[in-house]
């Protein structure tokens, strides 16, 4: 069976604002929590790649606490077929969530793994390149446009001066940017189907991988608010400002 590996993580809904508590630390307290917007473009990639007959399934995977499951039923009200729950209730670093990823890979052997090119809360943008490097197999950054052609693919993918056309096999890893596509709206009729769909739960131990903490989060800190600005009446006077402040010389 040809089956298309998504992983998922759920974050902060980026419509939130984050805030700080007195000691510090960040309110988590009542956050609405959401799937990774990245990652929601990869499984909408995956889906697509279904539709048009180039993969029999989707099966999406998230390592996360065991109230994660909200997020892996909207994935699947999205259209994946089943989903993998490994619970681990504390934060893993990138290079374990490659780990697991892995051991998920050589039980299920899919075509390809999709994943969004970072998650919004931390941005390591690391995940899909380690576990490429574990696997031994190509990876493609910032994917834009993915074409499966029998054991290849090709893909556009975002650079700094334009857009760079790359030729890879497969098996392979893809992490997706912004401009790949936009993810389908939900239906009520998909949430309640979302309901009977096979949602597994599995331990790092059992997949044989032990996590551990690398880093640890000293403090957080608020940005610092915006100093007001002020009109000038020419560019001369600009100038002189910037000059003032120090930004010219």
């Amino acid at each position: 069976m040809r089956t298309l590996l998504v992983g998922v993580k759920r974050v902060p809904d980026y419509n939130v604002r984050m805030r700080l508590r007195p000691d510090g630390a960040l309110a988590m307290e009542g956050m609405k929590l959401a799937l990774n917007p990245f990652d929601e473009i990869a499984l909408e990639e995956a889906l697509r790649l279904r539709e048009r007959g180039l993969a029999d399934e989707v099966v999406v995977a998230t390592i996360a606490p065991a109230d994660a499951q909200a997020q892996l039923r909207t994935a699947l009200a999205m259209g994946a077929t089943r989903a993998i729950h490994v619970v681990h209730a504390e934060s893993v670093e990138p290079l374990d969530v490659a780990r697991l990823l892995l051991a998920l890979v050589q039980r299920e052997q899919p075509l390809a793994v999709l994943l969004g090119k970072q998650a919004v809360d931390e941005d390591h943008s690391q995940t899909g390149q380690m576990l490429a490097a574990l696997w031994n197999r190509p990876q493609v950054t910032f994917a834009s446009q993915i074409t499966f052609n029998g054991e290849t693919a090709r893909v556009n993918r975002e650079v700094d001066a334009g857009t760079e056309v790359l030729d890879i096999d497969l098996p392979a890893v893809f992490t997706t940017d912004l401009r790949l596509n936009q993810p389908r709206y939900i239906k009520l009729p998909d949430i309640m189907k979302a309901k009977q769909k096979p949602l597994q739960t599995i331990t790092p131990a059992e997949l044989g991988v032990t996590v551990r903490q690398r880093l640890k989060s000293v403090a957080y800190t608020a940005p610092a608010a915006r100093s007001k600005g002020r009109l000038v009446a020419d560019a001369a006077e600009l100038v002189k400002e910037l000059r003032q402040r120090g930004v010219l010389r």
